[in-house]
């Protein structure tokens, strides 16, 4: 019997770190690229700080973090609302158990970007859209400006429709939405590029290199189509290549 008391306990005891774990993990994913991520960090340094105080019993210190603690709590809710409100927003738009996008999902998502590409192309205006993959582009997406609305060719278009105030900066998709626009990437640092690649095409690369993100580009010079991954540009697409290619990564991404 007590044998089976003390497997009991240690299944519950295994139970709860795991989730802790889990719990912990995503809070981490959460604020990984933002602002706030400092601060978590911090704040961890501090709840191991108060742990050692209550085994030494150091009841003065003991008692000033217990009241720290009780503080900082309600400032983290005021200075850190937008983020925390985004996160229960997006909380509520994703999957318990993050997955692929559904066949469906995937055509319409790819019909729409090759659409409005092949518009922006035969009229020879430049975009450049980013779609997230694994790593986070939150970092990206909040130097630009927010949109989080429905992906369709007409918005694309609107968005990179000349001298509108986002024309110029990256477009950036996540999930099945269009996060947000007018973003900086960062521009590649390989010299050996060829000389008619403009800025929409190096940050195309800049942003492939450094993330496993998924980048278009519509050349507003000549009207060609590229697509740019894990820092390898493929210049010059048809349609059917850049949806083939498309539809390549977005299987992959599902299947990890």
């Amino acid at each position: 019997m007590p044998i089976s008391i003390n497997l009991l306990n240690n299944w519950k005891a295994l139970l709860e770190i795991t989730i802790l774990w889990i719990v912990f993990y995503q809070i981490m994913l959460f604020f990984k690229g933002t602002r706030a991520i400092q601060v978590l960090r911090g704040l961890i340094v501090l709840v191991f700080a108060f742990f050692i105080f209550q085994i030494l019993r150091l009841e003065t210190l003991d008692w000033l973090m217990t009241h720290f603690f009780a503080i900082s709590i309600i400032g983290i809710l005021v200075i850190f609302q937008p983020e925390i409100r985004q996160g229960l927003a997006k909380l509520g738009q994703q999957k318990i158990f993050k997955g692929g996008l559904y066949e469906e999902e995937l055509k319409e998502i790819i019909a729409q970007i090759v659409s409005a590409v092949d518009i922006l192309s035969r009229k020879k205006i430049g975009a450049l859209i980013a779609i997230e993959k694994e790593d986070s582009l939150k970092e990206y997406i909040e130097s630009g400006v927010k949109i989080d609305s429905r992906i369709s060719a007409e918005l694309i278009q609107t968005i990179f429709t000349p001298n509108s105030l986002l024309h110029d900066g990256g477009l950036i998709i996540q999930n099945t939405r269009v996060i947000a626009a007018g973003c900086l990437f960062p521009l590649t640092e390989k010299p050996n590029l060829d000389r008619i690649l403009g800025t929409r095409h190096r940050a195309a690369i800049g942003l492939a290199e450094q993330t496993d993100a998924i980048v278009v580009v519509a050349s507003e010079e000549t009207g060609d189509i590229s697509l740019c991954y894990n820092g390898k540009l493929f210049r010059d697409l048809d349609l059917e290549q850049l949806s083939e290619k498309l539809k390549s990564n977005f299987k992959n991404r599902k299947n990890k």
